[in-house]
C-alpha cells in the first residue's frame, strides 16, 4: 500500500471523529455536563462541555458515517482507493469516542490549573483520536484491524495535529473559537 493510499485511507477511517468536536461548537451551549461542579476548588470541566454540544457532535459524526457508507463506491472510484465502510456499531463509536476524548482533556486541564481555551500541546490534538480509536476498537475488533494497519495509524497520528492546527485556524478566523488552537 502506497502513501498517498494510507493517507485517504486514514483521513476518510477518522472523519467521523474529526468532525463532532467541530460541530459540538457549533452546536454548543445549554446546560454543562459538570452542572458547575468543582473538584479542590476547580470546575470538573467547566461550561465549553455541554450535553446539547456532546449530543449533536455524537449524532453529525454518526450521521457523517451513514453518509460516507452511501458514498463509499463513487469515493473509492474518484480516489482509486477501497475505502472502508462503518459498521453500525463503529458508526457511533468513532464520534463517541471524539466527544469523550475531549471531555476527558478538559478533566485534565482543569486538574492541571488550565484555564477553558488554554492550550495543552498534544493532548490538545490527540485527545480524541485516543478515544475514537479505543471505542471503535472495542465496537469491532476485526473491522479495526483491517482499517487502522500500522502504517494508516501513522498516518493518522502525524495528519491529525496538522488537521487540528488548520480546523482550528479557520474557526477562529471565522470568530467562532475564541482562541486558534
Amino acid at each position: 500500500m502506497g502513501v498517498y493510499e494510507i493517507v485517504v485511507i486514514a483521513l476518510w477511517a477518522m472523519l467521523p471523529a474529526y468532525v463532532p468536536n467541530n460541530a459540538a461548537v457549533l452546536a454548543g451551549g445549554g446546560r454543562p455536563i459538570d452542572g458547575g461542579r468543582t473538584w479542590n476548588g476547580r470546575r470538573l470541566l467547566g461550561d465549553g462541555k455541554t450535553w446539547r454540544g456532546t449530543a449533536v457532535g455524537i449524532l453529525v459524526g454518526a450521521a457523517l458515517a451513514l453518509a460516507l457508507n452511501a458514498v463509499e463506491p463513487t469515493a473509492s472510484d474518484l480516489f482509486g482507493v477501497g475505502l472502508p465502510t462503518f459498521p453500525l456499531a463503529v458508526m457511533v463509536a468513532l464520534p463517541t469516542g471524539a466527544m469523550a476524548g475531549d471531555i476527558a482533556a478538559s478533566f485534565l486541564k482543569r486538574r492541571t490549573g488550565r484555564q477553558r481555551g488554554a492550550a495543552f500541546p498534544g493532548l490538545d490534538q490527540l485527545d480524541f483520536v485516543v478515544f475514537s480509536l479505543l471505542l471503535a476498537f472495542l465496537a469491532d475488533p476485526n473491522w479495526f484491524g483491517d482499517v487502522f494497519t500500522v502504517p494508516v495509524l501513522v498516518a493518522v497520528v502525524v495528519a491529525t495535529p496538522l488537521l487540528h492546527l488548520v480546523t482550528n485556524g479557520i474557526a477562529y478566523a471565522l470568530g467562532l473559537k475564541d482562541e486558534p488552537w
